[in-house]
This record gives structure tokens, sequence and C-alpha cells, in this order.
């Protein structure tokens, strides 16, 4: 067995964590020129629906040339064009513009997420992805907690634009380095008889169906994962208002509840990537999501400082085991050929299940009592993870989490 050059990860983890980086830091400062442009809640709240509605958009198409084309390319280029397209954000006056530019950069990074997960799943042999998925767990927790920090640092010691150029930069940095890294799509076939946008497009759609069909068990573990992840996104949309108004804890409270939640996360990833071996597949998947919705849970159930604490840190730590054990189980089992097509396909259904949940728990939470909507979400997210624990002690599906070959 050929040894993993852990080097190449080192870089391809450094390129995509400057580029997680930036998109943090990049957050913050666009919602505060977006205020400080308009002075309207409503302009702000539009920018977080921007993204779901570009990738419903870009995703319903985008998989099969990701997966036709060089993925290392696309990275490259796509960092560029959000490099180019945040440059460009303080000259703008108007909201509108803002917006366009806004939607153009959520084009590429819609197109930079799957392209990344196929070269990552093409770069790192299938026996190096748990470790190799833990260390990028710990990069993203990382990202999430030094963000934030960066960027306030910035807007102390400069501007807003000071922090949005240097974001911009860092986008380039991360280019240079993919650049750096080797071309895994030299073996790609060349492309055949031109068929219209349309009829590949069908073909792309078809093919995709035509997996799910055969690989139900991976369907129904995977998709129980995602659906988990957007009833803890619908819970998450409304933390402010759940700490504030229904445990009754301030601003202060909150900022260094989140604070916790990123160092938990910080911590369970560290903790799987030097314990990695040790722990199955099985037992990422499993342990990771039930404990993870035991934390929302309790955050669910909270009325203290000290529960809403215990709830964040274990949710931060589980999440941390149930991300890494989800991403290998998905590049180990759904074909590299087609990866590009089923991640974007799978975007889309989740981009537009995103939309409404959010939507939905707002009005919920208008008309019933935030709490309720609180604990039901975080009860489907306990159902769901012991339907999951129940899918893996099936019997005869152990070729499904096997870390030498891929099922």
């Amino acid at each position: 067995m050929k040894q993993f050059n852990w080097k190449l990860a080192s870089l391809l983890l450094t390129g995509t964590g400057i580029s997680r980086l930036g998109d943090f830091i990049y957050l913050i400062a666009i919602n505060l020129i977006v205020y400080d442009l308009t002075g309207s809640a409503a302009a702000v709240a539009g920018l977080w629906i921007i993204g779901p509605i570009t990738s419903v958009i870009t995703n319903s198409w985008s998989g099969g040339m990701i997966d036709r084309k060089n993925k290392k390319s696309i990275m490259i280029w796509t960092d560029m064009a959000r490099a180019l397209g945040v440059a460009l954000i303080p000259f703008i006056g108007s909201i509108g513009s803002i917006y366009a530019v806004l939607f153009l950069i959520s084009v590429a990074k819609a197109l930079f997420m799957p392209a990344s997960a196929v070269y990552i799943t093409k770069l790192v042999p299938i026996e190096s992805r748990k470790r190799f998925n833990s260390i990028n767990s710990l990069v993203a927790s990382g990202a999430f907690i030094v963000g934030p920090a960066i960027a306030g640092g910035l807007f102390l010691i400069g501007t807003i634009e000071t922090a949005v150029f240097i974001n911009a930069a860092s986008f380039v940095f991360s280019a240079v380095i993919i650049w750096l890294l080797p071309d895994m799509d030299k073996d790609l076939p060349s492309p055949s008889v031109k068929a219209s946008a349309y009829e590949t497009l069908r073909d792309d759609w078809k093919q995709v169906i035509s997996f799910g069909r055969s690989a139900i068990f991976i369907l129904s573990v995977y998709g129980c994962f995602l659906a988990f992840g957007l009833f803890s996104l619908a819970m998450d949309s409304q933390e402010v208002v759940f700490i504030q108004d229904v445990v009754g804890l301030t601003e202060a409270d909150y900022s260094f509840l989140v604070s916790i939640s990123g160092i938990g996360f910080a911590l369970g990833a560290l903790f799987i990537t030097i314990i990695s071996k040790m722990l199955s597949l099985k037992q990422l998947m499993g342990y990771g999501m039930l404990l993870t919705a035991a934390g929302y849970l309790t955050y669910a159930l909270a009325d203290s400082f000290m529960m809403v604490a215990a709830g964040f840190i274990i949710l931060g730590i589980f999440n941390a085991f149930s991300s890494a054990g989800y991403q290998t189980f998905y590049q180990n089992n759904v074909p590299v050929e087609i990866m590009g097509r089923m991640t974007s396909v799978i975007g889309v259904i989740q981009s537009m299940a995103q939309i409404i949940l959010l939507l939905g728990s707002g009005v919920l939470g208008d008309l019933f009592p935030l709490r309720y909507t609180i604990v039901i979400l975080s009860v489907l997210n306990i159902l769901l993870s012991l339907y999951v624990c129940w899918q893996l002690l099936k019997p005869g599906k152990q070729q499904y989490f096997s870390e030498t070959t891929s099922a």
C-alpha cells in the first residue's frame, strides 16, 4: 500500500482553511457594510437568503461540469473570482449592486465546495480519509473561532474596508496554495459527441437518480445526517432570541456561549484527530449524532446559563465526531466519477429545504412559544439519531463502513 503524502494534505488543509477563514471575515464585514449603507435589518437578513438561492440555481447544473472538468482549476479560478468580487465591494455604493456581486461570489462558492469535495476524495486514499476529515474538522472549528476574532481585531486597528481587502488577499493566497497541489484529473476522459446543454443536464440527473435507486441504504443514512443538520440550522437561526428572551440571558452571555460552542467543536476535533485510529467509522457516526442531539435537547430545555453552556459544550464536541464520520462515509460510498453531480443535486435539495425550514421556524416562533419550537426540533434530531443508530447496527452492512475498500 502506497504511503499517503501528508505534506500534500497539509497544503490542501492550509488552502481550504484560509478560504474558510476568509469566509468568516467576509461574513462579518459584509453584514456591517450593508447595515451601515441601509440601516435596515431586513437588508442584512437578505444576505442570508442569497447563498441558498444561489445554491439552488447553480447546483442544478454545475455537478456535471465539475465531474468533467479539472477540479484543481475550478478551485483556483473560483477562489480568484471570490477575491475579485470581495475587493470590489468597498467601491460599490448601492445595495442592489452589492447584492449582485454577492450573488456572483455565492456562485463561485457553490462551484468551489463540490469541486473541493471531489478533489479531496481523489487525493486522499480511503485508509487515510477518517484522519484527514478529523483534521479538516479541526481546521473548520479553528476558522470558526479565529475568523471573527481576526475580523474584530482588523476593525479595531483599521476600517471595515481594510478587513475586506485582507479578506480578498486571503482568497488569492488560498488559490496560490491550491496551485501548488498535484493535478488529480490528468486522466479525465476526452469529451464525447457534443450534446446539447439540456441533454447533458438530463443525463446527469438520470445518472444521479439511477445511483440513488441502487444505494438506498447510503442515501437513507446520509439523508438523515443532512436532515439533522437542517433541524440544527433552524434551531441555530433562533439562537439569539431563545437565549435572550426565553432563557433570559444577556448579549454578553450569548457571545460567551458561542465561543464555548466553538471551543467545544475544536476540542472534539482535536480529540478525534489524536484517537481516530481507535474509533471505527460506525462509532464516529452513531455516537457523534446521538450525543450532538443530546446536546441540543439539553440546550432546548435549559433555564440557566450553566445548562445552556453544558448543552453547547456537548453538541460542540460531538458535532466534530459526527462531521468527520459522515464526511468519510460519503467519500467512501459515492463513486468519485459522479460525486460532483451527486453533491450538487444534494445541494439543491438541501438549499430548498433550508429556505423553507428557516422561514417556517421564524413563523412558528412568532405564532407559538419559541421553546416549543426548539424542543420539537431537538426531539426530531433525537429520533433521527436513534434511527441512524438502528441502521448502523443492521447485519450485513459492514461493507459500507470499510476503511480499506469502497462499498
